[in-house]
């Protein structure tokens, strides 16, 4: 019975063990208009903000938004659900319902990394995102980052450089066509 014991703890170890190597290494894949963009995550260093944007993504809620906001020489941002309407007046203000507390950590705001966006306050993170175009440390904890590009930063960079309003909202809708979870 002792040892019946011992190999079910082992079996349970090796489950969890293949679990979180499997979790460790998925990425976004995020399909734009423009290209793709992929993304690693830092999940030891923002694991909640990590497993939201995980379910987030893997329920649909970000196929059809946009890319909102695009700042030359800072970054663009997305994941609002109110940008899959014609009425940019509210691009920028949605979220999932719901906000998760902030992880800042010791990641710095250079070029690549995802963080993401809130409100003035720092628990107030739900489902809008950036993506850092060029070093921007002034960010650094105050906003959390939780991944980076991998692939696609070309993609980033012509995002950014489409024309825009007086509110950085680009003319021309950049749309989010999905953003799916894989394997690295």
């Amino acid at each position: 019975m002792r040892k019946l014991g011992r190999y079910f703890l082992l079996v349970i170890f090796l489950v969890l063990m293949s679990t979180t190597q499997s979790y460790a290494n998925d990425i976004a894949v995020l399909d734009t208009t423009l290209g793709t963009i992929k993304i690693e995550f830092f999940r030891d260093k923002a694991p909640g903000h990590v497993k939201n944007f995980k379910k987030l993504a893997n329920k649909g809620f970000y196929d059809g938004t946009t890319f909102h906001r695009v700042i030359p020489g800072f970054m663009i941002q997305g994941g609002d659900p109110n940008s899959k309407d014609d009425d940019r007046r509210n691009d920028g203000t949605g979220g999932p319902g719901y906000s998760i507390k902030a992880e800042f950590n010791d990641i710095p705001h250079k070029r690549g990394i995802l963080s993401m966006a809130r409100s003035q306050d720092p628990n107030s993170a739900g489902s809008q995102f950036f993506i850092v175009v060029k070093d921007s440390l002034f960010l650094d904890h105050n906003y959390t980052v939780f991944g980076k590009v991998i692939q696609g930063m070309e993609v980033a960079d012509r995002i950014v450089a489409v024309d825009r309003d007086r509110s950085d909202n680009p003319l021309k809708k950049i749309t989010i066509k999905s953003i799916k979870i894989a394997k690295k």
